[in-house]
């Protein structure tokens, strides 16, 4: 009898073993919408942790970043903006679980109400 038992996993996970990190409310996400943005060790392992905020490329990099990455609610509060998050959120490139747990706390996120809107 085989008695090992495999982890469940958790619906909403940024990764294996870590839950997603959700804003309980868009409008806390007041952080930049333009500059340069450093963005600690914790959140971004790259040796260059500066982003651009004018470049398209950079700031969907930082948000992809932050939203698999943050631990703490203030780090969603400093680096994310919620005009900014609308508008990149369907260009994002996200786990899947930290997608679906963004999309079910804030349904303005999900494709089908923001492409009506």
């Amino acid at each position: 009898m085989d008695t090992t038992r495999t982890p469940r996993r958790r619906a909403f996970e940024a990764r294996p073993g870590r839950s997603a990190l959700v804003a309980p409310d868009l409008a806390t996400l007041t952080g930049p919408t333009e500059g340069f943005v450093e963005l600690p060790i914790g959140i971004c392992w790259q040796s260059n942790r500066s982003f651009d905020l004018s470049r398209d490329y950079w700031r969907r990099s930082l948000y992809q970043n932050v939203l698999r990455e943050a631990g703490r609610q203030v780090d969603l509060n400093m680096f994310l903006n919620r005009d900014v998050l609308v508008e990149l959120w369907p260009r994002l490139v996200l786990p899947k679980g930290v997608r679906a747990a963004w999309e079910q706390a804030h349904p303005e996120l999900r494709p089908a109400l923001t492409a009506a809107a």
